[in-house]
C-alpha cells in the first residue's frame, strides 16, 4: 500500500475510534489533527509552551473531552499482525515500536491504550498490566480481561469485549481526579 493510502487508512481508523468513544460515553472525542507525535518523543519540548488543554489536544491520536486528561490512546490499522508470535518468547518488533510510540506521548499517571485493527481479523485493545488494577476511591478495581494474551507488561484483548466489560473503569482511570 502506498504511503498516502496507508496514512489515510490510519486517519480513518482514528476517526472511527473517536466516533466510537463519543457514542459510547456520549461525550466529544476527536481525532488529533496533524500527528499524535506533535508533543511526543523528540517534540516533547513543545509542551513547555502549551497549556494543559493544548497538550491534551496533541499528545496522542485521540483528543478526549474535558475531565479525561489521563487518557492516552494510540491507534494502529494494519493489514496483518503476527498473532502466533504472542505464544512464543520472542520479541515482536512491530508491537514494541507501537508500545514505545504510546509511551512517547504519555505523561506519568496516564491510562495508556493501544487500539489496533487488522484487515479481516478485527479490532483489539492493549493496556498495561499495571493499569489492570487501579485505585478508584477506596476500592480496588480489576479491569476484566476474559480472553486475553500477555505481551511483556501489556494485555491484549478483543475490542468489543474490552469495552463491554470496562466502560466505566476506563472513564475512572482516565479522569483528572
Amino acid at each position: 500500500m502506498s504511503g498516502k493510502k496507508s496514512k489515510n487508512k490510519g486517519k480513518a481508523f482514528e476517526r472511527e475510534i473517536a466516533n466510537f468513544l463519543s457514542d459510547l460515553y456520549d461525550e466529544s472525542f476527536t481525532r488529533v489533527p496533524y500527528s499524535g507525535a506533535f508533543v511526543g518523543g523528540k517534540n516533547a519540548v513543545r509542551k513547555e509552551h502549551l497549556d494543559e488543554a493544548q497538550i491534551r489536544g496533541f499528545k496522542s491520536d485521540i483528543i478526549p473531552p474535558d475531565g479525561w486528561s489521563k487518557l492516552n490512546v494510540e491507534c494502529k490499522h494494519y493489514a496483518d499482525f503476527p498473532f502466533h508470535a504472542l505464544l512464543r518468547p520472542n520479541d515482536i518488533p512491530l508491537l514494541d515500536h507501537w508500545i514505545a510510540q504510546t509511551y512517547e506521548a504519555a505523561d506519568e499517571g496516564d491510562f495508556n491504550l493501544l487500539i489496533m485493527k487488522f484487515n479481516r481479523k478485527g479490532r483489539f485493545v492493549m493496556f498495561e498490566k499495571e493499569a489492570s488494577i487501579g485505585k478508584i476511591g477506596y476500592e480496588v478495581h480489576l479491569i476484566s480481561s476474559y480472553h486475553y494474551a500477555y505481551y511483556k507488561d501489556w494485555i491484549m484483548m478483543d475490542f468489543d469485549t474490552f469495552w463491554v466489560a470496562n466502560k466505566s473503569i476506563v472513564k475512572q482511570l482516565s479522569s483528572n481526579e
